[in-house]
């Protein structure tokens, strides 16, 4: 059986506030390997929700570097999870940049639609201010990242089993 938990958007901007200009050595830096930032989101994002997904296909969890889901480090994969889990873990839906709020992500792309960066949001409105990894931010504003398109995910609550 399932029970919703609240997301601790608090514990979630804490951790990326901690963790953004070095690395948590429970979690491989996957910098050399195409980019830390949503690495880093989820963890960011873990710390919020206080738990994971280990369905083997379409869950979002990590054990080691070579033992984690896709979501965990992809950024596509990483969307796809949190706006369609029904499950276990963190649940989203994507949403305005408006409406950003501490512990959100906010992910860009480029000209062509193609998502290719993670970032975790500090503050929101009137100033979005996020934290990020592979080029390490803190409070780093929204508007000074060079993107075509933008998409906010708001973390709304946690599924845990019970």
């Amino acid at each position: 059986m399932l029970k919703e938990i609240s997301y601790n958007r608090c514990a979630a901007v804490e951790y990326a506030r901690r963790w953004a200009y070095s690395r948590n050595p429970e979690f491989y830096d996957f910098n050399n390997l195409g980019g830390d930032c949503t690495n880093f989101a989820s963890q960011c994002i873990l710390a919020g929700a206080g738990t994971m997904n280990y369905s083997p296909i379409d869950g979002w969890y990590y054990i080691t570097a070579n033992d984690r889901s896709a979501s965990w480090t992809g950024v596509e994969f990483l969307y796809n999870f949190l706006v369609n889990n029904k499950g276990s873990g963190p649940r989203a839906a994507e949403m305005e940049l408006a409406a950003a709020e501490p512990g959100d992500i906010i992910q860009l792309a480029d000209g062509k639609g193609d998502y290719y960066h993670t970032l975790v949001v500090l503050t929101g409105q009137p100033e979005i201010l996020v934290a990020a990894h592979t080029q390490d931010a803190l409070y780093r504003p929204l508007d000074t990242y060079s993107f075509s398109f933008a998409r906010m995910v708001h973390i709304i609550n946690a599924g845990v089993e019970v």
